[in-house]
């Protein structure tokens, strides 16, 4: 006996969650991205004394083993060799009067540098 129960999708949730702060800084980056840009990219390249970095970079391609998250300012892509190190990480932006930049909490990091430019797994 067959039956043909109906298929259920669920979507899955991002790699990575973006603060409200992170995507109006993504979309400020797209309105001032050199004309080639699709979207704005996070990976980890290896460097820093703690072995793994986190790096924003524009992309003028869609690779499609990269993890794609769509934002109201652009599409934010997640390079897909670094996803597993960023699995449940939120990302933020932060500025003050000395410094600017993106923050990261990720759970999977085991430690850092002293100077925060670089964490283990």
């Amino acid at each position: 006996m067959t039956t043909d129960a109906p298929t259920r999708t669920r979507q899955r949730p991002a790699a990575v969650l973006l603060t409200s702060s992170a995507e109006a800084r993504i979309a400020k980056l797209m309105q001032t991205a050199p004309e080639d840009a699709i979207g704005v990219k996070l990976s980890t390249p290896r460097r820093g004394c703690s072995g793994l970095a986190y790096s924003v970079d524009y992309v003028g391609s869609a690779n499609p083993m990269d993890e794609r998250i769509e934002t109201p300012g652009g599409t934010f892509f997640i390079d897909g060799g670094s996803v597993l190190y960023l699995i449940g990480s939120t990302m933020d932006w932060q500025e003050d009067d000395f410094t600017a930049g993106f923050v990261f909490q990720n759970p999977n990091a085991k430690g850092s540098c002293g100077c925060g430019e670089s964490f283990t797994i």
